[in-house]
């Protein structure tokens, strides 16, 4: 099965406030180091795959530089980086290869080196349109320099776009939310995520949230029945204009599903370098082995191991049902049976009854697949589905917390 190939860039201009992934404002000087660090570790794959016990194959059809900010590197770099790949790899003619860029770093010159590259997919962290929304956050552009960016990719034959916004910002209205889905429709992208803001330790934002302050505009963030609210408006509003939700964070026109970001969620192969960079190989059948880099920029640079998981037959059962419920489509039960064997339906079947009298499961033809409330409290449906114990009682509270599954992916 051909492989995804995932390259972690985790530099950017600014930190924004919301942000707690592995990324932030470094020194120039760092980015040859950081780079030589990563291509070796590209050549170095199939030594890889053999310390993971795992098989390797060396066809590729996806591959994607997400970060961090990819488009602050140097045209020079990013060539650097697709030239390793194509040393290691086969890479397919007709591949995926998205490379995630912030508004206001595309100039001719980059857009130029992605397509010397084989770019044919950029994702933009536009996050809003609204300038007031954006700024509050840290974001460096504006609605206004977004769509010149647009006008530029579209130009130069880079047409595949997918858009990010986030709900839950600080000043966001129903309102201003609706202004940025408008303006995503009437942009015309074929592409849209939809994250749920996230409020943890990880980020400024979400650290003076807890605390209860009023740093970084936090008193302005809107309350969660608010944000759940706007999230379950961006599910009618893009559906209703074609672009149709396939995966709990994401919305695409027909065909337009991001091929690589679906790996995830299949189970499929693929690797992952620099920081913070997961990895998923097969070895026997439902088995394989999941790992990851440090999410220390420090200890990428120095060389320090990756940490490996091994998928055991129990592990691929879990990975069955909350990787796979999160698409729309649901997964297939029978499927998982012939899988992981029919012990993996049997002692979940109380559980799944159970949610679905609760309205957060429901069948469709031969799968069973979330609800649009069950989408929402989507965390709390994972968790008992992943219980080791059949006779835990598998209930689940009619009103338990709002929990929505904002991420990316493993990547």
């Amino acid at each position: 099965m051909p492989l995804g190939v995932y390259i972690s860039v985790p530099f950017c201009r600014t930190k924004c406030s919301f942000c707690n992934f592995a990324s932030g404002v470094f020194s120039r000087e760092l980015f040859d180091r950081y780079i030589d660090v990563v291509t070796a570790d590209i050549a170095n794959s199939e030594s890889l795959a053999t310390t993971a016990l795992c098989s390797f194959d060396r066809d590729v059809d996806s591959i994607y530089l997400g970060g961090g900010t990819p488009s602050v590197l140097a045209p020079d770099q990013l060539q650097r980086l697709f030239d390793a790949i194509h040393n290691t790899f086969a890479v397919s003619p007709d591949a995926e290869v998205t490379v995630e860029c912030a508004p206001g770093t595309i100039t001719p010159e980059i857009v130029n080196t992605l397509l010397r590259c084989g770019v044919n997919r950029v994702s933009l962290g536009v996050q809003s349109f609204v300038d007031e929304e954006s700024r509050s956050v840290g974001r460096l552009h504006t609605r206004a320099i977004t769509l010149a960016d647009i006008d530029l990719l579209r130009q130069s034959g880079i047409t595949n776009l997918s858009i990010d916004l986030i709900a839950g910002l600080p000043h966001q209205t129903a309102e201003s939310w609706r202004t940025s889905l408008d303006d995503v429709i009437a942009i015309g992208v074929p592409h849209v995520s939809v994250y749920m803001l996230e409020v943890d330790e990880d980020s400024r934002l979400g650290r003076e949230l807890m605390a209860g302050g009023t740093r970084y505009h936090a008193h302005f963030v809107p309350n969660d029945d608010a944000t759940a609210d706007f999230y379950q408006q961006a599910c009618d509003t893009l559906n209703g204009a074609g672009i149709h939700q396939y995966e709990i964070s994401n919305f695409a026109r027909p065909g337009r599903e991001s091929r690589h970001n679906l790996k995830y969620w299949l189970r499929h192969p693929y690797l992952g370098f620099g920081v913070d960079a997961h990895s998923m190989l097969h070895g026997s059948s439902y088995e394989g082995m999941r790992f990851s880099t440090s999410d220390d920029l420090d200890n990428q640079l120095n060389g320090t191991p990756r940490t490996f998981r091994k998928i055991d037959s129990a592990s691929a059962e879990d990975e069955a049902f909350f990787l796979g419920l999160r698409l729309n489509r649901g997964i297939d039960l029978r499927a998982i049976a012939e899988a992981c064997g029919e012990p993996a339906i049997v002692k979940r079947a109380p559980i799944l009854d159970a949610l679905t009298e609760l309205g957060l499961l429901e069948p469709a033809g031969q799968n069973i697949r979330l609800t649009d409330r069950g989408r929402l409290l989507s965390n709390e449906v994972f968790e008992r589905l992943m219980l080791s114990d059949p006779a835990t009682d598998p209930a689940l509270p009619a009103q338990a917390p709002l929990t929505i599954l904002p991420t990316r992916g493993p990547a």
